[in-house]
């Protein structure tokens, strides 16, 4: 076996843990510069003074030392200069965070509490990525408005929308019009903007022009063949996915098959290493090969957009190319702790970035994995096969752990739809770009794309037929991100060790925690489904006073509110088999509203919410946020899709004080979901305003009785809304809840009405356009039977 080369492992280690610090801690990055630059000069010196007195360099000035003391020096003066090494990429990188700190503070310092609209003008530097709620896309201030003065600041920000506006693109001159709040900290964007307005003043000009323009063609030339394979052609070809529907993009993701729609290393590695071997076939010279597959690499970010993460993919793809061209995995992995450093130096705050270290798993499984797993699954295999099967595998073992950090599921399946759908993205992603690049010739641009669309339709039936396949729930946290690794070396050693008790030790483990995952995990939920109706759209869980009401359309799910405490709403997610939340809404931040959220944090994807009322409120939102979901805040007129479901926010307004009076109401209807109106604790005035504000339709099939059944109520709201069957979620209480009162209106408005303190959990669906209600405790049915 070829010796690996890991000097520069403690580099790149250095450089990140650098990062990490100097990031989270910005006023700490000048000592770190100091301290690490320190270490660097008295590292260099030490090396340098060994070397002299071991007799290395110097013959003739010092003394020559003997043969075992020159021995120990050698063998010390390469350690010595890898940590000053090390140093230096510590001292470059805290450097960097310190030289941006001040024009960071300075935007950071802008009055943007309470509300305050401001103007920024920026460079939109990211594309704009579509979500549950709006767009979202990364942006560099050059200035901001504050009132009617204006302030020199400069720094990142992201931005997010409700549209996207004509001619937004990366290199756009732009206006933006709205609130903001600080980032979290680490992140590179130093404020969130919610904008309002976003005024495009001047598109992209020059090469960024251009590679609009071919984008645009390609969306063009692809627009009238068959979903969903149509969508998925722009995204394999040059990363944009502003034609994946929402669902594919859900199938995608389920199915371990995301990365090919992202600008990854594996696109920019096939578009180097088709320009080097077309060089290469008209007889060109190394130097020549090399200088034309650069030029292409260019030339491919300048097209998908040069934004971090390709710039990011670009760097990787080199690497890993050269590597193999070399045909020496330690020169690959050398290269690759060159490339994390340089990138870290020049961009420190990818070291949070889990797109960045999931690309850097990958890649190192590629260069240290994929050979000996393939080698050892040629025992039983061709070894062609055991090569394909091995890649994909060595990715899995490698990221997985990193994956289960957001996401606390095991994809069984992802290896395998890699399998199936790895062959098919080169042919995609290569005719993609051929109609790219010839979008503007009508037949061949067209033929092109029609090439293109075949492997995008098997990769987009791969997605939708694998998505349905149930994952494994998993540990979260890191507890279980090292237990995953745990068994991901059980997995590698027990493939790659030809004999001896490791390998049997392995294999038994293997076997075990397979025996577990696939007993265990799926009976442990199934007796809760045995009886329960699977084809229920909407459910009211039992957790007593408080709110957790599940609405679900195409497999994705919303939460609105999480109940008083985790515990029960955990026990109601496993009864009915709910690992992932799509999409939260905290109506509002009273307890028994979002006192159940341990329960869901690390599996949601978008939290909405109303106005924060105080810091304890704006805590828990940053801690959602950092474990990996995008959070913002609505007022009337936010929408957003759920499947085949659309959803609106009908109140509260703009500007309304915290509380109940600005608790969050959601209309959901559409996608084999009931027309449902969820009212938070709204109390009787603004229930009188929003009953003659115009948003309601005629008749709801549900509706959510605000505030548990209090008598704050307006009559008036009910009788608008003609309600079919009226979710009261209420427990044990001592305010009387639900009053006789708001009973008796709904009884007088024909609705059925559902309490979970006498019913239990409330599911209600379509069938056959009659409407059902499920109740385990109770003999109500839905007003159909």
């Amino acid at each position: 076996m070829r010796r690996r080369d890991l000097r520069l492992v403690p580099v790149a280690a250095a450089a990140w843990a650098a990062a990490v610090l100097a990031t989270l801690a910005p006023d700490a990055a000048g000592g770190v510069a100091a301290g690490a630059g320190a270490m660097t000069v008295a590292g260099l010196v030490v090396v340098c003074l060994a070397a002299r007195r071991g007799g290395l360099v110097g013959a003739g000035v010092a003394r020559r030392a003997s043969p075992g003391r020159a021995r120990v020096v050698a063998a010390a003066a390469p350690v010595l200069a890898v940590v000053a090494v090390a140093c230096a990429a510590m001292t470059g990188v805290a450097v960097h965070v310190a030289v941006a700190a001040p024009a960071r503070d300075a935007l950071a310092a802008l009055p943007v509490d309470g509300g305050r609209s401001i103007v920024f003008d920026a460079l939109v530097v990211g594309k704009a990525e579509g979500g549950a709620i709006g767009i979202r896309f990364d942006a560099i201030v050059t200035r901001a408005t504050v009132g009617t003065q204006p302030r020199e600041v400069s720094g990142p920000v992201l931005v997010r929308a409700d549209r996207v506006p004509a001619g937004l693109d990366v290199g756009a001159d732009i206006e933006l019009r709205g609130t903001a709040f600080a980032a979290d900290a680490g992140e590179r964007a130093v404020l969130v903007v919610d904008a309002t307005e976003v005024s495009v003043r001047a598109p992209p000009a020059g090469a960024l022009a251009a590679a609009a323009a071919l984008r645009r063609g390609l969306h063009d030339v692809v627009d009238g063949l068959p979903q969903p394979g149509a969508g998925l052609v722009a995204g394999l070809a040059v990363g944009d996915t502003a034609g994946v529907s929402v669902d594919l993009d859900a199938q995608m993701k389920a199915s371990s098959l995301s990365h090919l729609t992202a600008v990854s290393g594996a696109n920019c590695a096939l578009v180097v290493g088709l320009a080097f071997a077309a060089a290469a076939l008209c007889g060109a010279r190394r130097g020549v090969r090399v200088a034309v597959a650069l030029g292409a690499l260019i030339g491919f970010t300048v097209l998908v957009t040069p934004e971090p993460s390709v710039v990011r993919a670009s760097a990787m793809a080199a690497i890993a190319m050269l590597g193999l061209l070399l045909g020496r995995v330690g020169a690959g992995l050398s290269l690759l702790t060159v490339a994390v450093t340089v990138i870290l130096l020049l961009d420190p705050w990818l070291c949070l970035s889990l797109g960045f270290a999931l690309s850097t798993a990958a890649t190192a499984a590629l260069l240290l994995l994929a050979g000996p797993l393939a080698d050892g699954l040629a025992r039983w295999m061709p070894a062609p096969v055991a090569l394909v099967v091995a890649v994909p595998l060595s990715a899995q073992l490698a990221c997985g752990p990193l994956i289960v950090l957001i996401a606390p599921t095991l994809p069984l399946q992802g290896v395998l739809a890699n399998l199936l759908a790895g062959p098919a993205a080169p042919a995609a992603t290569v005719l993609g770009l051929a109609a790219c690049l010839t979008a503007g010739i009508p037949v061949l641009g067209a033929g092109l794309a029609g090439l293109a669309w075949l492997p995008a339709a098997w990769i987009a039936g791969t997605a939708q037929t694998l998505a349905a396949v149930a994952v494994v729930p998993w540990p979260e946290g890191p507890w279980g991100a090292m237990l995953l690794a745990v068994v991901g070396a059980a997995v590698a050693v027990s493939v790659i060790a030809v004999r001896g008790r490791v390998r049997t030790a392995s294999v038994v483990f293997v076997c075990a925690a397979a025996g577990l995952l696939l007993g265990v995990g799926p009976g442990a939920v199934v007796s809760g489904r045995l009886t329960a109706p699977t084809s229920w759209a909407i459910l009211a869980c039992e957790v007593g006073q408080g709110d957790a009401v599940l609405v679900r359309s195409a497999g994705r799910v919303m939460l609105v509110d999480t109940g008083p405490a985790p515990e029960p709403l955990a026990a109601c997610l496993d009864r009915y088999g709910v690992d992932r939340i799509d999409v939260l809404v905290l109506t509002h931040f009273d307890l028994d509203h979002r006192g159940g959220i341990d329960a869901v944090v690390g599996r949601i994807g978008v939290l909405v919410h109303g106005p924060p009322a105080d810091a304890a409120d704006a805590e828990l939102l940053a801690r959602v946020a950092a474990s990996g979901a995008d959070t913002r805040a609505v007022v009337a007129g936010a929408s957003g899709m759920l499947g085949d479901a659309h959803w609106r926010v009908l109140w509260p307004r703009r500007g309304a004080t915290p509380g109940n009076d600005a608790s969050v109401v959601v209309d959901v209807a559409g996608g084999a979901v009931p027309a449902t109106l969820l009212l938070g604790d709204l109390s009787e005035e603004p229930q009188r305003l929003l009953a003659a504000g115009g948003a309601l339709r005629p008749r709801y099939d549900v509706v959510k009785v605000a505030h548990h059944g209090s008598a704050d109520q307006s009559a008036g709201l009910y009788q608008a809304t003609h309600p079919r069957i009226a979710l009261v979620t209420v427990g044990e209480n001592d305010y009387g809840h639900p009053r006789a009162s708001i009973l008796a209106t709904l009884d007088a408005v024909g609705a059925v009405t559902a309490r979970t303190d006498r019913g239990g959990d409330a599911l209600v669906w379509l069938e056959d356009d009659a409407l059902k209600v499920w109740r385990p405790r109770a003999d109500e049915v839905g007003p159909d039977g």
